[in-house]
């Protein structure tokens, strides 16, 4: 019976550990050429995963494996963040894999181990479940961005994303072994913030340099500026579902950790993390959003915009009100999720039919195709944060505790510079409308619209997350509930 509920905290980790080894048995015995039943078997597992985590929604908060593993609201949520984005994700690689003739389980081994690593990191209660969990999602992250091994690009991305994440894991680790000594032998969350007070360390230079080097290991996996410069590089030139996959799903876990590791461990050092954390997040709106402007590929545009983005949520975890602030914080990330990935399965779409990521190409794509370019354009409207669309209300409510929670100077860049990040998607916006046919491109020219059943995946999943971000804002008020009732 211990055991049962012991397995019961991670029951929705035990359901994708399950379709892993599913994947593997059926690739050992099956054709090869028969991918349907990959698929199946990693949506389902995905799916059963969320459902059995909603059940577990009101259940008491529990720790098990000796304190590895803590179950609340809190990390629940981020758990179902990141089992979103990859239930999303995944329609997007169907016909990408068939095109770039990939091979599928293995592709799809990494994308549930990387949710895997996710999951485990979003309720990790000791610092080595952390460190091990965030390895298992960094590692997966890498061997997707180069998997297209012939491509140039792919193992450009691979390599700068390689060199740049060890070098942050071994900081990040770093910190992790100051805040170990500091604390008395302690490796629990709670248990090291104890031990910091009992032996008076808690205010020492040593717990500066943990603080340091922890902030700096969490902004690489955050894209923060000014630790972001692997980011577009990585986005240009991974296979575009990857990309869609790890600008949310590192996004999400980073933020798990972020939020109760800042809140719980350095508590007595609220104000010193709070400065590092406004650098980054003043930094990361400004030069995310002006770079974004100057940019030719639109995979790259979306990284820099990314940089942006994150820098908006950072506003949420800075908030002093924890309660409105992180879930402020939680509401936007859930949005985003929607938007930034209904924007990617458009581009998706797109550079199969044409080969190429080059803003100038999308010139016409109404003419062609106006199911894509209508979907693009509400995505990236919806980003920008214009109204009635969901983005703005995430946007809104965001800005709102920020303001109540005195980030006046934040909250101020936020707001000028969403209205220029309006300006980039507005340029493309009128790139996919334009009638001229002077201005429309040989690959618009040339577009085909298919009827494969692999294409209607990756327009099941446009329309949900076009959906989403067009009519979510209608029902803020128990999103903005459901995120309140997650503190830990």
């Amino acid at each position: 019976m211990k055991e049962f509920h012991l397995l019961r905290s991670i029951f929705p980790e035990c359901i994708l550990i399950f379709g892993l080894f599913l994947l593997l048995v059926i690739d050992f015995i099956s054709d090869q050429k028969k991918t349907t039943w990959f698929y199946f078997i990693s949506l389902t597992s995905l799916v059963l995963s969320i459902a059995f985590l909603l059940f577990q929604w009101r259940e008491e908060p529990t720790i098990s494996f000796f304190g590895n593993f803590q179950t609340n609201n809190f990390n629940k949520i981020f758990r179902f963040l990141i089992l979103l984005c990859s239930t999303l994700c995944i329609p997007l690689c169907v016909e990408y894999i068939q095109c770039t003739e990939m091979a599928v389980t293995e592709f799809l081994l990494f994308i549930l181990t990387a949710t895997l690593g996710g999951m485990f990191l979003c309720g990790a209660n000791d610092l080595t479940t952390i460190f091990v969990s965030l390895e298992c999602l960094s590692l997966c992250s890498y061997l997707l961005s180069g998997y297209t091994k012939r491509d140039v690009r792919s193992n450009e991305a691979i390599m700068k994303y390689l060199l740049m994440g060890g070098t942050s894991s071994s900081i990040l680790a770093y910190g992790l072994s100051w805040l170990y000594g500091l604390s008395g032998g302690e490796i629990e969350i709670q248990e090291i913030a104890n031990g910091l007070i009992n032996t008076q360390m808690y205010n020492s230079p040593g717990i500066w340099i943990a603080l340091l080097s922890i902030t700096v290991g969490i902004a690489f996996k955050l894209s923060l500026v000014p630790f972001h410069q692997w980011t577009p590089d990585v986005y240009e030139g991974s296979p575009t579902p990857v990309v869609a996959f790890i600008s949310v799903i590192s996004k999400v876990a980073a933020s798990a950790l972020a939020t109760r590791i800042f809140d719980i461990i350095f508590y007595f050092s609220s104000n010193e993390w709070h400065f590092l954390l406004e650098i980054s997040a003043i930094l990361s709106m400004i030069l995310g959003n002006l770079i974004a402007i100057t940019q030719t590929s639109i995979k790259r545009m979306l990284a820099y915009s990314s940089i942006g983005q994150i820098g908006y949520m950072l506003i949420g975890i800075i908030d002093k009100d924890s309660n409105n602030g992180y879930a402020s914080m939680i509401t936007y990330m859930l949005l985003y999720i929607f938007m930034n990935l209904g924007t990617f399965a458009c581009i998706v779409l797109f550079s199969l039919r044409t080969g190429t990521d080059n803003i100038r190409d999308y010139a016409g794509l109404y003419m062609k195709d106006p199911f894509s370019a209508l979907s693009l354009s509400l995505c990236l409207l919806s980003l920008g944060g214009i109204p009635p669309l969901a983005g703005f209300f995430g946007k809104l409510y965001l800005f709102w505790c920020g303001w109540q929670a005195g980030s006046y100077l934040l909250v101020s860049i936020g707001l000028f510079m969403s209205v220029v990040s309006i300006y980039y998607y507005l340029k493309i916006i009128k790139l996919l409308m334009t009638e001229r046919n002077k201005e429309i491109t040989p690959y618009v020219q040339n577009y085909r619209l298919s009827s494969s059943i692999s294409k209607n995946y990756i327009e099941f999943s446009m329309i949900i997350c076009v959906i989403a971000s067009t009519l979510l804002g209608i029902i803020m008020n128990p999103i903005i509930a459901i995120a309140q009732d997650t503190l830990f």
